[in-house]
């Protein structure tokens, strides 16, 4: 599947701004971004990868934009799979990740957006956030952490937060990887019995297994209200860890290359003699 059959395909993916989202009804093995045959999809992911090393290289050196990526998703849908795989090609300088995790200390006292806009990008750079602002909302949500009249203030605060980020310049991507429930299962089980996975998993992914319809729910709530065409929603299904890094890396390549960024002219004359 060609660059432009890839992104028509992924439109369908994209939550329209007051759309009703039913993850239950999105197909979590589904392919979009394939063309079908293995070969030409890692042809393509391996294409995809050097274009976008290209394209954050021209975002660096411009310093007039900048990226924020947002992963979400079920417990072991991907989000730590993505960061390294998609990005495997990119230069570490001007890209950077951050996982949000408990609020503590003094991240208590402020504000729930106060620690997260501190690692939001400036201009020039990438900056991923594995997990982020919306599980102040959503898990907040679910745990009963606070009020529901709080959860939907919260949910209004990101919308605005988000539309500030666009207007001064952050293209704001946000991903939900979309993982079935057997699928998670299966995962969590093979972290349980490998060695080098264990230390991945805690207690409360067991507990909050339990919970999985509320968690969609609440996840179905926050994207509906927060999906807009200034800082968009995707789904991208999860089941497939190709597919899904072939899906995520479509998008990132679509809005780079979205920016029509050049490198900037050289700064000295061309008959400039080094000696």
């Amino acid at each position: 599947m060609n660059g432009q059959h890839a992104l028509k395909a992924l439109d369908a993916w994209r939550v329209a701004p007051g759309a009703t989202l039913d993850l239950a009804a999105l197909d979590a093995d589904a392919h979009p971004a394939s063309g079908g045959k293995r070969s030409t999809d890692e042809a393509r992911l391996k294409d995809l990868g050097a274009t976008l090393g290209e394209l954050q290289g021209r975002l660096y050196a411009n310093q007039q934009k900048a990226v924020l990526l947002v992963l979400q998703g079920m417990d072991a849908s991907g989000k730590d799979g993505v960061v390294r795989r998609v990005f495997s090609q990119v230069s570490p300088l001007g890209v950077r990740a951050h996982a949000f995790a408990v609020p503590a200390g003094s991240e208590t006292r402020h504000d729930f957006l106060w620690r997260v806009h501190a690692q939001t990008p400036p201009r020039g750079e990438i900056a991923i956030f594995n997990r982020s602002h919306y599980e102040d909302v959503v898990v907040a949500s679910v745990r009963n952490l606070v009020p529901a009249p709080q959860v939907t203030r919260r949910l209004q605060h990101i919308r605005h937060f988000e539309q500030m980020l666009v207007d001064e310049g952050t293209v704001v991507l946000k991903l939900f990887l979309h993982l079935s429930y057997e699928e998670q299962g299966e995962r969590l089980r093979d972290r349980l019995a490998t060695r080098e996975k264990q230390w991945k998993l805690q207690a409360s992914d067991i507990a909050d297994r339990a919970h999985w319809k509320t968690f969609r729910r609440a996840w179905e709530r926050a994207i509906e209200a927060t999906s807009t065409d200034a800082a968009p929603w995707y789904v991208v299904p999860a089941n497939s860890r190709f597919q899904r890094d072939l899906m995520v890396a479509e998008l990132m390549v679509h809005h780079l290359a979205a920016l029509h960024l050049e490198y900037p002219p050289a700064t000295l004359p061309p008959d400039t003699i080094i000696p």
